[in-house]
């Protein structure tokens, strides 16, 4: 149970990076603008929850070596959310990278 507010809390950190992403994109009026906006804030805003969703976790008996390895999942969130709402391109090399990070993932659980 646990374990899904775990993956729950990445999945939401990689929702973050993409809208501070979105913001960076952005043109802006002038500097505090470009970090005082909607996409900034609501962005730091979602890493603070994915933190404290980690703590809560944490805080009911899964390890912190587990929810480290458990984070790598945003190496597979972060690029398939980005080709989906950025078109960015995935080679074969990035799956590849991907491959082999979510390989670790399973043999540490093992």
């Amino acid at each position: 149970m646990y374990y899904i507010v775990v993956i729950t809390s990445v999945f939401i950190a990689a929702l973050s990076q993409l809208l501070l992403k979105s913001s960076s994109k952005d043109e802006h009026e002038n500097v505090i603008r470009e970090y005082l906006n909607w996409k900034v804030i609501c962005g730091y805003g979602m890493m603070g929850v994915s933190l404290l969703m980690n703590i809560f976790a944490m805080s009911k008996g899964i390890q912190v070596k587990e929810v480290s390895i458990i984070e790598s999942l945003s190496y597979l969130f972060v690029p398939f959310l980005s080709y989906l709402v950025f078109k960015e391109k995935l080679s074969w090399q990035k799956m590849g990278a991907i491959a082999v990070i979510m390989i670790g993932v399973v043999v540490f659980f093992q």
